[in-house]
């Protein structure tokens, strides 16, 4: 669910200004998974649809009641989808639903060991980078994680786009062996 160059806590935040294109760009980016989450409960593809629609709407006028940075964006997005189904669910069985009636869901937030992991691989790769040029290094930053386009690149670089290409590749096979070495 992560979009390309902000972080979803990012995006929430903003949201929470009323920035009509942070909220497009969080909608595009979560709710598929959102719509997954809402279609597990209800079962029923109008529904979740409809659900879907609400949950953005309660998105929209709760983000700045989002924690702080360091909050799980990801889980207070699956939370919002989660507990409206479940009241949509209620009141079409036009009663309470008992926690053992509710499906199960799967925490996915990182544990404490995928933090650490992630971590310790946002170390190998920084390292990595700096043994790099740093054009190319910026190149590939650029590239795979701001999502600028080669075209863009070879532009602000004054390059051909087929020099920006070889650029990119070769700068990623000389990442691959340096994360491999280590």
């Amino acid at each position: 669910m992560k979009t390309k160059g902000e972080g979803l806590a990012d995006l929430i935040a903003r949201v929470a200004l009323r920035d009509r294109a942070a909220f497009d760009r969080l909608y595009e980016s979560t709710s598929s998974r959102l719509f997954g989450v809402v279609l597990r409960i209800l079962r029923d593809r109008h529904d979740a649809e409809e659900a879907l629609q609400d949950v953005f709407v309660k998105i929209w006028q709760n983000a700045s009641r989002f924690g702080t940075a360091t909050s799980n964006a990801e889980g207070w997005l699956v939370t919002v989808a989660r507990n409206h189904a479940i009241d949509r669910l209620r009141a079409r069985r036009g009663g309470h639903v008992t926690l053992d009636d509710a499906p199960e869901i799967a925490d996915k937030a990182p544990t404490p060991e995928d933090h650490t992991i992630h971590a310790s691989e946002m170390t190998q790769l920084d390292a990595c980078l700096g043994e790099l040029d740093a054009a190319k290094a910026d190149c590939v930053r650029s590239a795979y994680v701001d999502g600028y386009s080669y075209e863009d690149l070879a532009a602000r670089h004054n390059v051909p786009l087929n020099t920006m290409r070889t650029w990119l590749r070769r700068s990623l096979l000389r990442l691959r062996e340096c994360l491999d070495a280590r």
